[in-house]
């Protein structure tokens, strides 16, 4: 089976660097909080398990074929050298399992491009955790993720319940790979049906510029034109990145932004990006940073998911850092996330975000597809946040204890946080670049001290 990529699909494929790997990451860490002893998730369980469910995300048996003389967008093909054993890893801590170990390896491995000429999505069983807890880290790109019928593979594999749910038997087989010739042939007859795109293609094809973003790129390039008007505030998170990464995580009471919620009469998003932003006035000031009161910095974050479903779409939001009263803090946000300031942006992040055939599926992955079209001109931070499901769920019968969403870096952007709310719960992942951001655990720290000041602050 031939599927041609989206516009959008090619641009974020051909956005990756060595050094801004474009996958989005999972981490999931299972155990039983009452029978630490119990029978973990093994390899061989999992690796069942993943197989069961590969029907349901066929996208994780096809592979990304580039067209001859970039004569059209790349297409996927079944991958007719499929092998299960290549994606599905284990990993083992070495000496004691330290949660911060865990991190360090987390940042090594999704610091990793994936495999170009295979799936794009890893999986990793990380054992030796403490108190027989075992990691479960997830690799998928983001061109993969289009919001219609190809979602992350965590998607599929979790259960409510201890017992896996029947999954109807595979009888996939691969297709016969097409070859150059006949991949060659198929543009150019879709071509002839769309002239002005044909003339772009060839033109680009003899441009010896590689890679191209064709007929998508160029009209993201015009888009971001409409907003380099706002000023971009200057910051140390932006700035050019390495190839290494930090990882870090915060767990925090999904009762605690309840509260504040409650106590100031604002959404739950409203309250974690409060949150948030005081956490990142702290980090700034320990950089020893002189902070004037109308200092912002501006994040690209998800619009209202929490609390109500709607489809997914990104906002531009000036976070009030220079703000020293957190309650004002938190006004400035509410105004800012109203659907008066929303629709001042609609205008121009409609046209970046909704590229053809745009809807929500994994949100975490769609947050940073939006981004991607208009990175490091218009913005200083990614934030990326996504409602999981409120009770516990099971992975081949374990439970699932934390989730950490792991965004990757855009260029030139040295951290992003990923917030996911689950189980009464809300974790947030930082990953960051390992030159630039070697004070991530400042940061971290700085989220609780930060939600301690609002709380206090909120019940007055």
């Amino acid at each position: 089976m031939i599927t041609r990529l989206t516009p959008q699909d090619a641009a974020c494929y051909r956005l990756e660097s060595s050094r801004n790997p474009m996958h989005v990451g999972s981490l999931a860490i299972m155990g039983d909080p009452d029978d630490p002893a119990g029978a973990p998730l093994d390899y061989d369980g999992l690796t069942g398990l993943v197989a069961a469910r590969l029907p349901l995300v066929p996208r994780y048996r096809h592979r990304v074929r580039e067209v001859p003389f970039a004569l059209g967008r790349p297409v996927w093909v079944d991958d007719v050298r499929f092998d299960l054993g290549f994606h599905l890893r284990r990993v083992s801590l070495s000496g004691p399992g330290a949660d911060d170990r865990l991190f360090e390896l987390v940042a090594r491995l999704t610091s990793r491009p994936l495999d170009h000429t295979r799936p794009l999505w890893e999986m990793y069983l990380i054992e030796g955790l403490s108190g027989g807890r075992r990691a479960v880290l997830t690799k998928t790109h983001s061109a993969l993720v289009d919001g219609r019928g190809a979602v992350e593979i965590g998607q599929v594999l979790f259960d409510s319940g201890p017992a896996p749910r029947a999954i109807a038997g595979d009888s996939w087989a691969a297709a016969q790979e097409p070859g150059e010739a006949q991949l060659l042939a198929r543009s150019l007859v879709e071509l002839a049906g769309q002239p002005g795109s044909a003339l772009e293609l060839l033109w680009q094809a003899g441009s010896d510029a590689s890679p191209l973003v064709g007929a998508a790129g160029r009209a993201v390039e015009k888009m971001v034109s409409a907003v380099r008007g706002a000023a971009v505030p200057g910051s140390p998170f932006n700035t050019q990145t390495s190839r290494h990464r930090r990882f870090d995580v915060v767990r925090t009471d999904l009762a605690d932004y309840r509260a504040i919620g409650s106590n100031a009469g604002c959404s739950l998003d409203d309250a974690i990006l409060a949150v948030v932003t005081g956490a990142l006035r702290i980090f700034l000031q320990a950089r020893g940073r002189v902070l004037v009161e109308s200092e912002v910095l501006r994040a690209v974050v998800p619009a209202a998911l929490f609390e109500r479903p709607r489809p997914a779409e990104s906002i531009l939001v000036d976070l009030p850092v220079g703000e020293p009263n957190p309650v004002m803090r938190l006004s400035h946000i509410r105004h800012a996330t109203t659907a008066g300031t929303r629709r001042r942006l609609d205008t121009t992040r409609r046209k970046l975000v909704q590229l053809p055939n745009f809807a929500p599926a994994s949100l975490h992955a769609l947050s940073v597809r939006s981004a991607s079209t208009f990175a490091d001109h218009t913005f200083n931070l990614v934030i990326t946040n996504a409602p999981g499901p409120a009770q516990p769920m099971y992975l081949g019968g374990a439970r699932m204890l934390e989730m950490y969403p792991v965004s990757p870096l855009l260029r030139n952007q040295a951290s992003t946080i990923g917030i996911t709310a689950y189980d009464g719960q809300v974790f947030y992942g930082l990953n960051a670049d390992r030159d630039a951001m070697a004070d991530i655990g400042v940061l971290s720290a700085a989220m609780h001290e930060s939600m301690e000041e609002m709380l206090g602050a909120c019940a007055q």
